[in-house]
This record gives C-alpha cells, sequence and structure tokens, in this order.
C-alpha cells in the first residue's frame, strides 16, 4: 500500500505536465484583429492586447478599457463593432474622456503646442520629423543622431564601438 502511493507521487513528480486553461471560441471569435494598422492577437486579455500596438502601454490601455466600459477579464477577440468602435474614438480623442494631459505620450507639440497621444504611423513620423528638425537647425543632439553615436551623455570611449 505504501509503495503503491510512493509510486503515484513519483510519477506525479516527474511529469512536466500542467493543467492548461482551454479558450472556449465562440462564433463571433476573432483570432486577429486590425486595429490602426496593427495586427492584435485576440487570444489575449484586451489590456494586453492593446499594448501590441506602438504608442500604447499597459497603463494607457487600461484606461481606455475602463473609459470604453469595457469588461477587463474579456478577450480581445470577444470584442463586438460597438466596443471596438468606443475604443478608437478614446484612443483618438483622449482629452475628451477625462485621460489627463500628463498621461499623453505627446506632451506640448513643437509645431502646434497641443496635448495627444500617438500611436503607430503617426509616432513614427512625428519621431522622424522631431529628428529631421534638429538635424536641420544643426542641433547637438541632430548631429549625434546624424553621425550614429549616442546622444544621452553616455560614455563613449571604450564602449559602443560596433556600427
Amino acid at each position: 500500500e505504501l509503495e503503491s502511493m510512493m509510486g503515484s507521487y513519483s510519477d506525479a513528480r516527474h511529469t512536466s505536465r500542467l493543467p492548461t486553461m482551454s479558450l472556449i471560441v465562440g462564433d463571433d471569435f476573432q483570432h486577429i484583429l486590425r486595429v490602426l494598422n496593427t495586427n492584435v492577437d485576440g487570444r489575449q486579455k484586451v489590456m494586453y492586447a492593446l499594448t501590441q500596438i506602438r504608442g500604447i502601454g499597459r497603463r494607457f490601455a487600461n484606461l481606455v478599457c475602463k473609459g470604453a466600459e469595457i469588461d477587463l477579464g474579456k478577450r480581445a477577440g470577444e470584442l463586438s463593432a460597438a466596443e471596438l468602435e468606443s475604443m478608437m474614438v478614446i484612443l483618438a480623442k483622449p482629452e475628451d474622456y477625462k485621460i489627463p494631459v500628463w498621461f499623453l505620450n505627446r506632451q506640448k507639440d513643437f509645431k502646434d503646442g497641443k496635448y495627444s497621444q500617438l500611436s503607430s504611423n503617426a509616432l513614427d513620423t512625428k519621431l522622424r520629423d522631431d529628428l529631421e528638425r534638429l538635424k536641420k537647425i544643426r542641433n547637438h543632439r541632430g548631429l549625434r543622431h546624424y553621425w550614429g553615436i549616442r546622444v544621452r551623455g553616455q560614455h563613449t570611449k571604450t564602449t559602443g564601438r560596433r556600427k
């Protein structure tokens, strides 16, 4: 009797199988969503799925989901078209939904002085424009970007020699 218990114990200890949770897929489940020119995994929870979009982090995604009144336990593939649309509206104009300006990723834009939340292609475009402006006015940061060396005051005597 003791040997049979030990045998089952040793078998259970050596198996590396962990219980996995199954995802119940309904008829309207989307495995891949296209949001802001980005493919988003529908199997992830909504908040974490939004973080796959460039320019949207976990905290901002959390605020967007709460603003759109979406259950945080839901998977991204389970979202209805209306819920997706409400999220897109909040992402487009976050300041209209009481998201504070200090939370946004583009604060006091150089050209127009506005606060905004940039994502995907718009973020890349603004970053490129900023670097081009710095290079054009021969700013120290712009020159270092142009030369391809460290920009933020790091030591360069012995590190960063690879191109």
